[in-house]
């Protein structure tokens, strides 16, 4: 054993730069020293801050495409079947109030980067449905209606701390309640139409890592008690993207996940198929 920590040491404590560099400003110089010049597991803390850090950035690079599939099947198909509109109002809402109340609060972008991220790709997704639903002129605006409120309430001559603290009591509402119209869809649509697979599975594990990260690095029980709760919805609709995967309502969910469709049959035909009738090479006489 003390053979293999001494290989490891010889390559931690030799890492190119920047890996040094990157590492210290993620977990810090102690936690650092600790985890990979010491090789110390036995620090409980450093040990699960590093974790935290881990799945945080794994996150943020997740979310940085979470919901590029989503878009793309919209723009292949140009329908927006199954799809909410509401639900990614009330979403996008709540995730532009959290933005807000994290970056003034100055909590670790680690810890909520990724509303900035998803939230870019809701807005493409939202305008897309409402175009191929024959509403552009909404379309536009529902994004200057955001512009608007983004603006205000990232100024605090608008929208003051205490003013803002309420907001994202009730973002993380909006946030939960934004999932029971998709949830509804789905089931009165009886499948998930193009709703995406891959978005709806990374976000049951994306809100999962949230609750662990946010109990790790922010003291916040509002933020908290919204992740959990989103956690629990995400499990229904996840439940439902499973129910429903060969539902004729569904879209090709195999193929969007890299597997070979099923080929479903469509019914049988007992005709015979008649030969066209060919000209005679026997003479007439």
């Amino acid at each position: 054993m003390e053979v293999l920590r001494s290989s490891v040491q010889t390559i931690t404590h030799n890492l190119p730069e920047p890996i040094p560099s990157l590492l210290t400003s993620l977990i810090g110089p102690q936690c650092y020293k600790t985890l990979f010049i010491d090789l110390s597991l036995t620090d409980a803390s450093c040990l699960k801050f590093a974790i935290s850090k881990a799945l945080g950035t794994g996150i943020l690079l997740v979310s940085s495409v979470v919901k590029i599939p989503q878009l793309l099947k919209l723009l292949s198909s140009q329908s927006a079947a199954g799809i909410s509109f509401t639900s990614y109002l009330l979403e996008t809402v709540a995730y532009l109030v959290s933005l807000a109340y994290n970056v003034r609060m100055e909590w670790p972008f680690s810890t909520y980067g990724e509303t900035a991220l998803i939230g870019a790709q809701n807005v493409a997704i939202a305008t897309a449905v409402l175009h191929f639903s024959g509403r552009t002129v909404a379309a536009g605006l529902f994004v200057a209606a955001l512009a608007i409120l983004g603006a205000g309430l990232f100024d605090e001559r608008i929208v003051s701390a205490d003013l803002l603290g309420t907001l994202m009591a009730g973002a993380g509402v909006l946030g939960v309640a934004s999932k029971a119209p998709q949830i509804w869809t789905v089931w009165k649509e009886g499948g998930t139409g193009q709703l995406s697979a891959f978005a709806v599975f990374n976000y049951l594990a994306g809100s999962l890592s949230r609750i662990f990260t946010t109990l790790q690095e922010v003291d916040d029980k509002v933020i908290l008690y919204g992740y959990i709760a989103g956690f629990v919805l995400n499990a229904i609709l996840a439940a439902q993207m499973v129910y429903y995967w060969k539902s004729p309502q569904t879209a090709n969910h195999a193929g969007e996940i890299g597997k070979k469709p099923e080929k479903i049959a469509m019914g049988s035909s007992t005709s015979t198929q008649v030969k066209p009738k060919t000209p005679t090479t026997r003479r007439r006489g």
